[in-house]
């Protein structure tokens, strides 16, 4: 079997909620990233065999096959066909999965994965939201209900669930929160991110314009006194909105290739695809499911969690990392050594290939090997993908 290799990959620098990328239609803010990564490439448009992009509200502007609109928006040629793709937060890195099994299959070649969010312009739910208030019913079907009576599935229900269950406290909360701003802040002013970053022309509030490449969600005056001062999402509970995800707008993008690939385009590998696992857990707890997936994972690779230099687990509630580092035992100077969604945002199906993409460019400055990326997903899923950086 063929293997699969990353040979360039981007992101947008997020935007806050009606802040500097609201100006931007998805499928153009997508389309910048998809004509960067093959520029880096130095790739020909033409030889991409499809575009895999993730994508949760898949309505309103990002409707309609966003990623055929993108590939459009992006300028490359007809006949580029892609395909959107949604397993909630982890759409992108499982688009991701995709084309990597398709260039392993040997079927195709060249293959984007992309992932794009404008949390801004279609709110989280809208699609759920727009069905209900236009008669159209729920997801929930009755044998749904009739499996779990009387529960309603709620992520929210579900990190203050996993903060219980592993014994976790606000305060461990509240300084997790805080080192994610002080990661990302000493990322972003130690000119870490500017790599990977596509810059964005914005429109500011006065009518000036500037290039937007620095991620918008990073509160450089943050403050543990700060952050222990956020009221509680729920009364009782042990999460606050400064220790969960931002919402957040943006874009990303790899490119893989397998050995074929490699040789037409004439492109040298970032790194090779090492282990791809997808499972499901429990829907009520919902966000578990990354913890017997690094498990798994692990084991069919032949590998230990030490033998992984870095970790990539998106921060949706702080309480996922935090039970992800109890419960695997692995070292916390390895993990989101750049800071996660906690401080950078969280845009959903864009997130998958943004956490890999920061994660291919910290391996390379730290000259480490191996990573791997993890994240919990609606319906209690999780995708686990590690990486060897060559």
């Amino acid at each position: 079997m063929a293997e699969a290799f990353i040979v360039s990959a981007a992101r947008t620098a997020g935007g806050r909620r009606d802040g500097r990328l609201k100006g931007w239609h998805p499928a153009d803010m997508v389309g910048e990233v998809l004509k960067s990564v093959v520029e880096r490439a130095k790739a020909d448009p033409a030889r991409i065999d499809d575009v895999i992009m993730g994508c949760v509200g898949q309505a309103g502007e990002q409707s309609v096959n966003i990623a055929r609109n993108g590939v459009l928006a992006a300028g490359f040629p007809e006949s580029v066909p892609a395909t959107s793709v949604d397993r909630q937060c982890g759409s992108s890195q499982q688009a991701l999965h995709f084309a990597a099994q398709a260039v392993m299959s040997g079927f195709m070649d060249c293959v984007i994965a992309s992932g794009v969010e404008s949390m801004t312009r279609v709110p989280m739910g809208l699609p759920a939201v727009l069905a209900a208030k236009n008669g159209f019913g729920n997801y929930m079907s009755p044998e749904i209900r009739a499996r779990y009576p009387d529960v309603q599935f709620n992520q929210f229900a579900g990190a203050e669930m996993m903060a219980k269950k592993y014994g976790l406290t606000k305060d461990q909360l509240d300084a997790f929160g805080f080192i994610s701003h002080e990661k990302a802040i000493a990322a972003s002013q130690a000119g870490d991110f500017d790599d990977e970053i596509v810059g964005l022309e914005v429109e500011l509030e006065d009518g000036t314009k500037e290039i937007h490449k620095i991620d918008e969600g990073i509160r450089f005056n943050a403050s543990l006194d700060g952050i222990k001062g956020v009221k509680l999402l729920v009364e009782g509970g042990a999460l606050t909105a400064a220790t969960s995800s931002q919402i957040c707008d943006g874009a990303s993008a790899v490119m893989v290739v397998n050995e074929k690939g490699l040789k037409d385009l004439g492109v040298e590998p970032l790194a090779r695809i090492h282990q791809m696992t997808v499972i499901g857990g429990d829907p009520i707890i919902m966000l578990e499911a990354p913890i017997p997936a690094t498990q798994k994972a692990l084991a069919k690779a032949g590998m230990k969690i030490d033998d992984i230099d870095l970790f990539e687990v998106n921060e949706a509630f702080a309480s996922i990392p935090v039970a992800w580092l109890k419960e695997t035992g692995a070292d916390p100077a390895r993990l989101n050594v750049n800071g996660g969604a906690i401080a950078l945002g969280h845009p959903l199906g864009g997130s998958g290939t943004k956490l890999m993409t920061t994660l291919l460019h910290a391996l390379k400055k730290k000259n480490k090997r191996y990573g791997l990326q993890t994240m919990c997903e609606g319906g209690g899923l999780a995708n686990v993908t590690i990486i060897e950086r060559l």
